[in-house]
């Protein structure tokens, strides 16, 4: 009888004794969120980021509703507001509008050496300010749409954070600029109390991937309007955070930098499926313009890990 019962009491035995590996198997999110902490720690600054895998829905956040100063992220909702007026037939891409030495701000951008007096189409300013983010040509544009357009656009796509507060307020260049204590081009939320603290813009990084995604399945105006957006953003030039390790991997995204800040948006197009995302780093202890600020550092190393965590290979 011994003999009999042996191999099933054997075969359940084993069971047990195979059981508690499988039970203690990583999670993937715990192993990311894992990931994530541990390059965040010890860091001098707070990060905010989201990310989502388009294609299989997979996501990460860490504070991810937390509202932020966008710097130039705000270009990426300017844009998007240029082609649904243009859509509208509210806006004439071959429009000029003139720029003045009046118009001129510091920052980043090509306008400031260009001459006072020159006009230049609306689609070529669109352009400027995307890919090498030109502060004066945003400035420009948003004389053309005013801010408050943008932000209209933003509440009825469901974005709860995205706003313009006013227009880039960079140093003037010339003396006889008639520069102004008080920031121009004020929109209507940006004259609420408290929100001067946002400087040009605020969002959070579960707002600018919904922007993305909207993008990346054409539902932002009409699909070829959102498949010219992304295009223009592949020809963004600033990749010192999010790509700037990714060989041969195509990027479409804007990013945008304070003194103390750094932030990026992006979709990366990796092997294994698209990962949407936005990360700031903000407070940043030291004020430092090259390519190796610790917030670009971090932004780098953190989106390797939400490709590699959120588009695996198979």
């Amino acid at each position: 009888m011994a003999n009999r019962f042996f191999p099933l009491i054997f075969l359940f035995v084993l069971g047990l004794v195979g059981w508690p590996a499988t039970a203690q198997q990583t999670d993937p999110a715990t192993a990311l969120d894992h990931r994530m902490q541990t390059a965040i720690q010890g860091f001098s600054g707070n990060v905010s980021l989201y990310a989502k895998n388009l294609d299989t829905g997979a996501s990460y956040g860490f504070r991810a509703d937390a509202p932020v100063p966008t710097a130039s992220t705000i270009k990426l909702p300017i844009m998007v507001e240029l082609f649904a007026e243009a859509k509208e037939g509210r806006l004439d891409w071959s429009q000029k509008l003139m720029l003045t030495d009046q118009d001129k701000v510091s920052g980043s951008g090509i306008l400031t050496e260009l001459s006072g007096g020159d006009s230049l189409p609306i689609s070529d300013l669109m352009h400027l300010m995307i890919v090498v983010s030109d502060n004066t040509a945003t400035n420009l544009i948003l004389d053309r749409i005013g801010g408050n357009a943008v932000n209209v656009r933003m509440t009825e796509l469901g974005l709860k954070q995205t706003a313009v507060m006013r227009k880039i307020m960079q140093a003037k260049l010339f003396p006889n600029a008639n520069a102004s204590a008080q920031p121009e081009g004020m929109t209507d939320e940006g004259k609420k109390p408290g929100n001067d603290r946002w400087g040009t813009g605020r969002s959070c990084p579960r707002d600018m991937v919904l922007i993305l995604e909207k993008l990346y399945r054409g539902e932002l105006v009409s699909k070829s309007a959102s498949d010219e957006m992304i295009g223009v953003l592949k020809r963004q030039r600033d990749h010192d955070g999010v790509g700037r390790d990714m060989r041969n991997t195509v990027i479409a995204s804007k990013a945008g930098a304070l003194d103390h800040l750094r932030s990026d948006v992006a979709i990366v197009y990796a092997q294994h499926g698209p990962v949407a995302m936005a990360i700031t780093v903000d407070n940043i202890p030291e004020v430092n313009y090259g390519v190796d600020n610790p917030g670009n550092l971090l932004i780098s190393r953190l989106s390797e890990i939400l490709v590699e965590e959120l588009a695996p290979g198979k």
